[in-house]
């Protein structure tokens, strides 16, 4: 059938399964929102108050539901607004679309208005990157390019279609889409010497990344922890990977994990690494990670083998295939001492805060309490994330999402009327601290105008607290720039933008609010008024080994 450019890219979402997109339109790619139009029936199209809103609400509904999630904008401006979006999923592995529309052929290259070399502006954060200049080639390159988005590692494919292949005209065949098997490079030796280091430790630790999540190993982890008989912890990416009530869970390793995750991944003799690329924030020290252990490393990536910490063996490909054969392989082991050991950790060593007043962990456990556990968190970056990923008990994949490398603060509003929107069962909860609230609350307007009921969560300390912790330990207490105490009220802010709001100053007062939210379906904001200078422990100095995790009892 003969179809233009834009009616393509409709058809090439439909094969795909898309039902949603987020976006916002302009000059450029105004032929395709006229073709969104006429098939607002089949896919759904949430207009974000910013497109660096629609990137992270793409990549908040990827990660809540395991589809690609694709987001779309014009040229110019409104395509390097989905950068830090682009940038974001690029560094989490999240499989994502970005569609943009740019100046017509003749054009290109003139300094056209709101022209802009979007895809070698994205190349480096990018699993590819296309420039449609012909028609003919538009259906395929989608094809590609969500292939590419979802096969392998996942990750953000862009592609730029110029206006007057939008608007030009060519056969289209409709194709169906068939999935693609998951990959197992590792070869017969590689899975004898793993399996010969499994049989031979004594203390065996397994370190969990969002590997176990984008393969879909919940299970298969859960199975290999037993056989082994081995103590789990996980990164901020694995959250939900492994069941955070298990007694074997030990919490996050890292700048901000536990001790006993820190001293006992200090401690084994063998560390296995699943799905997890060693990154600086977990490993600290890298010549004194994990020094007494041989080191295994599974991950579908072969560039992440030996990148950060050399490995003793490895296998490369699908994190839940290759744990399947492991399992069938492995005979049950036993390190009760070992387990007794690490138990002894935990127990020593337990997550504290002050019970006396209200605090961002209380608010975690709070929501943990009224939700029974079951809620989709979304966070942004700073102290709140790292008390959201220590105070609540994840124990399903895909129920905790947060930018872990690249750290984008404003990233977790976006991301939750995202995750709602693809997980409109669940109660999703965007964390946020009063600082990354201003970068992108303007989201709140995108939640009020379709009813879409999140309940967005604001710990206000009136500083910009990580920086602040880091100010006070390591700058002589010089808050440069950290101190946000003005005039800004944020729940006249979100009733300005069509929400409710709730002010919470005593402990008493949380959980009656977030139950009058929970009741309202409808997007709620939550503000907690917290003291400045809490700080989030345990924590190991940048650079320095994980072992030398310290917390406030021990600078007392």
């Amino acid at each position: 059938m003969q179809l233009n450019g834009s009616e393509i890219v409709v058809e090439c979402l439909k094969e795909q399964g898309v039902d949603t997109v987020f976006g916002y339109p302009g000059g450029a790619i105004l032929n395709i929102y006229d073709a969104l139009y006429k098939h607002s029936n089949e896919i759904n199209h949430i207009l974000t108050s910013h497109e660096q809103g629609a990137a992270h609400a793409a990549d908040g509904y990827a990660r809540a539901t395991g589809k690609v999630g694709v987001c779309m904008a014009t040229s110019g401006p409104g395509a390097t607004n989905l950068v830090t979006g682009i940038a974001t999923a690029y560094m989490d592995s999240v499989p994502m679309v970005a569609i943009t529309a740019n100046v017509t052929l003749p054009m290109l290259g003139k300094d056209s208005f709101q022209e802009v070399d979007i895809a070698g502006v994205t190349m480096p954060i990018t699993k590819h990157g296309y420039i449609v200049k012909n028609v003919e080639e538009l259906a395929d390159t989608l094809r590609k390019a969500f292939d590419i988005a979802r096969s392998g590692r996942p990750g953000p494919v862009l592609v730029d279609i110029t206006k007057d292949v939008t608007a030009a005209v060519c056969e289209y065949t409709p194709k169906i889409i068939e999935k693609k098997e998951k990959t197992d490079l590792g070869t017969p030796e590689d899975y004898s010497r793993v399996l010969e280091y499994i049989r031979n430790a004594k203390k065996p630790f397994i370190y969990l990344g969002g590997g176990a999540i984008l393969s879909e190993a919940y299970e298969e982890v859960a199975e290999f922890a037993e056989r082994i008989d081995a103590p789990v912890c996980d990164t901020l990416m694995g959250k939900g990977g492994f069941d955070g009530n298990s007694p074997r869970y030990t919490g996050m390793i890292g700048m901000h994990g536990t001790k006993a995750s820190n001293l006992g991944v200090s401690q084994c003799d063998l560390l296995i690494a699943l799905g997890a690329r060693f990154s600086d924030r977990v490993i600290g020290n890298p010549k004194k990670f994990a020094e007494n252990a041989k080191i295994l490393h599974i991950d579908i990536d072969a560039a992440e083998i030996n990148k950060n910490i050399r490995v003793d063996a490895s296998i490369v490909g699908d994190l839940k295939l290759v744990l399947k054969k492991l399992n069938q392989e492995l005979e049950k082991q036993d390190h009760r001492d070992w387990m007794k050991t690490v138990g002894d950790l935990k127990e020593k060593y337990p997550l504290k805060y002050d019970k006396s007043r209200l605090s961002c962990p209380y608010v975690m456990e709070t929501i943990d309490k009224v939700t029974k556990g079951e809620a989709l968190i979304t966070t942004d970056v700073g102290q709140h994330q790292m008390w959201a990923a220590q105070y609540y008990h994840y124990t399903k994949p895909r129920t905790f999402l947060s930018s872990g490398g690249l750290g984008t603060m404003g990233y977790g509003l976006g991301a939750c009327i995202g995750a709602q929107v693809g997980q409109p069962d669940k109660i999703c909860i965007n964390i946020a601290g009063d600082g990354c609230f201003r970068m992108n609350m303007n989201e709140l307007a995108t939640a009020s105008r379709y009813n879409i009921p999140i309940i967005q969560v604001v710990i206000n300390n009136h500083v910009l607290g990580m920086v602040r912790q880091w100010q006070t330990l390591f700058y002589g207490k010089r808050y440069s720039q950290t101190v946000l105490d003005d005039k800004v009220d944020f729940c006249k802010v979100a009733e300005a933008l069509g929400c409710a709001a709730i002010r919470v100053t005593e402990k008493e007062e949380m959980e009656p609010a977030l139950l009058k939210a929970i009741e309202l379906k409808a997007p709620v904001l939550i503000e907690c008024m917290i003291p400045e200078d809490d700080k989030v422990f345990p924590m190991v100095p940048a650079g320095a080994p994980i072992a030398d995790v310290f917390d406030g009892d021990d600078l007392k």
